[in-house]
């Protein structure tokens, strides 16, 4: 059983108050897959990059196990490029370029060797192509995770909300649950959201954590307060990889297993953020993991006599 993600292999170029960076390696597939690979040895990857994306970098993913199969290079065209500004809170930024190249007409191939999925993350992409990446699948996944954004609820809701109803789980913002919903409450809006398809709601919060929302219950995951956010892009996406990640080792889908996985999620996007890009999420270490989990634990852990 395997762990297919989808979603953008690209380049970015970053400026955060404490720093900036010439084009370096992102996109949300990128991230999702090598958060998930601490988890699961069967880690999947559908994308498309240009002929000037650099073989080292997939070699990187080879590294890690990742599947490459699924990954397309189209000889004669540029990769998915995006450039971002942050502003002083790191909340907040603006986007100065965004050329889609290859990501234009993406057409998701599933290679034979991949109908063995049994997890799948549809990483931020049109609904239209993870509707055809489901659709593709012989056999439907134990668990779809789906994660999207404002734009596309923008531009495509009719699409979005067809594409909710043939997934598990959906991962959005605080401020995109709201506009989804028309709710301000998040409680209010995470149920309103429910009953358009997914079975689960996992809201992000950013610095003040997330919840799960399911199975008629809540579960709020505390945020680790971090000296130093280099660069948040990719936090999100490496967020919702080590999620599914850790839902696909331990192989059972019940809401006490989601919460352990939020916080496995959240550990690993806490390590994403403390460098530029995915520079960090390639060389942690077991024990890291672990001791970061840990902490994340003891935020939330008291006694009361």
């Amino acid at each position: 059983m395997s762990l297919v993600v989808i979603g953008t292999v690209a380049f970015d170029a970053i400026e955060t108050p404490f720093g900036k960076t010439d084009k370096i390696v992102g996109g949300a597939a990128t991230y999702a897959s090598l958060a998930a690979s601490y988890f699961c040895d069967k880690v999947k990857i559908v994308a498309v990059v240009g002929d000037d994306f650099p073989e080292s970098e997939i070699a990187d993913f080879g590294n890690h196990g990742i599947d490459t199969e699924g990954l397309q290079i189209k000889q004669g065209e540029k990769s998915f490029f995006w450039s971002g500004r942050y502003h002083e809170d790191m909340n907040s930024r603006d986007t100065l370029v965004t050329e889609l190249n290859v990501l234009a007409d993406f057409d998701p191939v599933i290679p034979e060797n991949y109908q063995d999925c049994r997890y799948l993350m549809l990483g931020n992409l049109t609904p239209q192509v993870q509707q055809t990446v489901i659709s593709r699948l012989r056999q439907r996944p134990r668990l779809i995770v789906l994660d999207t954004m404002n734009f596309w609820m923008d531009v495509a809701l009719t699409d979005l909300l067809d594409t909710l109803k043939m997934i598990d789980v959906l991962t959005i913002n605080d401020a995109e649950a709201r506009q989804l919903s028309g709710e301000y409450s998040l409680v209010k809006a995470a149920q309103k959201i429910l009953k358009m398809g997914p079975k689960y709601l996992i809201i992000k919060k950013g610095e003040h954590g997330a919840l799960l929302f399911g199975e008629g219950k809540i579960f709020s995951a505390p945020a680790l307060p971090l000296e130093e956010v280099f660069d948040p892009t990719g936090a999100g996406d490496t967020f919702a990889g080590g999620f599914i990640g850790y839902m696909a080792k331990v192989s059972t889908v019940n809401f006490q297993n989601m919460r352990n996985a939020i916080i496995y999620g959240s550990a690993l996007a806490s390590f994403c953020v403390e460098k530029f890009g995915p520079e960090k999420l390639k060389k942690l270490s077991q024990a890291e993991i672990a001791d970061r989990v840990q902490q994340f634990v003891s935020l939330a852990q008291f006694e009361i006599s």
